[in-house]
């Protein structure tokens, strides 16, 4: 078991606004999105389909994403959108989804980890994990590792590291209040669906943070925190629940343009290991900058998913 508090501390980076549509000045690149058929996905998608990006929906429900295309399509004539089954609470899944999806690119420029579930009651992935540990963090960690090899074609367009690969991780203000347990990730203790979620969000924070310290020369990490969004995410709370959350919250646009410009902006080519949010202070927990417990989030679940780790690219005395 490994376990640990969050202190909030605040984050010192200063937010830069969203940088403004360039047309199609970015029809070279090709994005992959998680859960991009309705919501702050669907969202993503049509920023992304604006700057002239192939956009690449893996979603669960084809028939969902299906319509999605046809919304963006209409809203930007001429948009490049690809569809792909993935389920990221099955490895299966994952592996059928970059077989299907190298066998048609041989580079990716951006992948935006945003899918996500809350249900209320505890289920299991295809491995037996609880849904929301092994649904919203270990599947994209494992589909990440994946298409690595891929991002690291971008990254080193015109020479070794000279490139521009990004990974974009969603995850929520929520995991302020979140801890690393492992043994809820197998569900040996009672399921509750918020810390749970927070614990989920906080690993999405971790691992971004991990890739940042040890992804090689050329590919960048960054997170976020999507603010108060009205989204399908919460579709299995109470209705009561979601009647009381739902007037404070806003729309996907805002965290569409802001998770596109950290993809694609030409001002964010570079940067890694950022934690960005809109609508709510940058408020980062403790326990989210503790590199020792990254490193055991990240050997850990290197076990679970079968995936070789990758060794920082920082010097030992800073990287510990």
């Amino acid at each position: 078991m490994c376990a640990a508090s969050s202190t909030p501390t605040r984050s010192p980076r200063p937010m830069r606004p969203p940088w403004p549509p360039r047309g199609d000045i970015m029809s070279n690149k090709t994005v992959v999105i998680t859960g991009g058929n309705s919501g702050i996905g669907l969202a993503i998608a049509h920023e992304v389909a604006q700057r002239g990006a192939t956009v690449c929906l893996a979603c669960r429900d084809q028939r969902k994403a299906a319509a999605a295309r046809e919304e963006i399509m209409q809203r930007t004539p001429g948009a490049q959108v690809e569809l792909y089954p993935l389920d990221l609470a099955s490895f299966d899944a994952i592996e059928h989804f970059v077989r299907s999806f190298s066998s048609r690119h041989d580079r990716l420029d951006a992948l935006i980890n945003n899918a996500g579930a809350v249900p209320t009651r505890q289920q299991f992935t295809a491995e037996g994990f609880e849904l929301q540990f092994g649904g919203n963090y270990l599947g994209p960690f494992l589909l990440t590792h994946r298409l690595l090899p891929l991002l690291q074609v971008a990254a080193d367009a015109g020479g070794v590291g000279r490139g521009d690969a990004r990974i974009v991780n969603m995850s929520s203000i929520a995991h302020n209040v979140g801890r690393i347990d492992l043994n809820t990730a197998r569900g040996r203790k009672p399921y509750r669906v918020l810390p749970a979620y927070a614990q989920s969000k906080l690993g999405n924070l971790l691992m971004s943070h991990t890739l940042a310290r040890r992804l090689p020369p050329g590919i960048t990490s960054q997170a976020m925190h999507p603010g108060g969004v009205a989204s399908p995410l919460y579709r299995d709370l109470p209705s009561w629940q979601y009647a009381v959350m739902k007037p404070f919250m806003i729309g996907p646009e805002r965290a569409g343009r802001l998770a596109a410009e950290l993809a694609l902006g030409p001002a964010r080519r570079g940067q890694t290991g950022g934690y960005f949010s809109i609508q709510h202070p940058r408020i980062e927990s403790a326990a989210a900058r503790n590199k020792a417990l990254q490193d055991v989030l990240y050997q850990q679940s290197c076990i679970w998913t079968e995936v070789d780790p990758m060794h920082s690219r920082l010097p030992t005395q800073m990287a510990a």
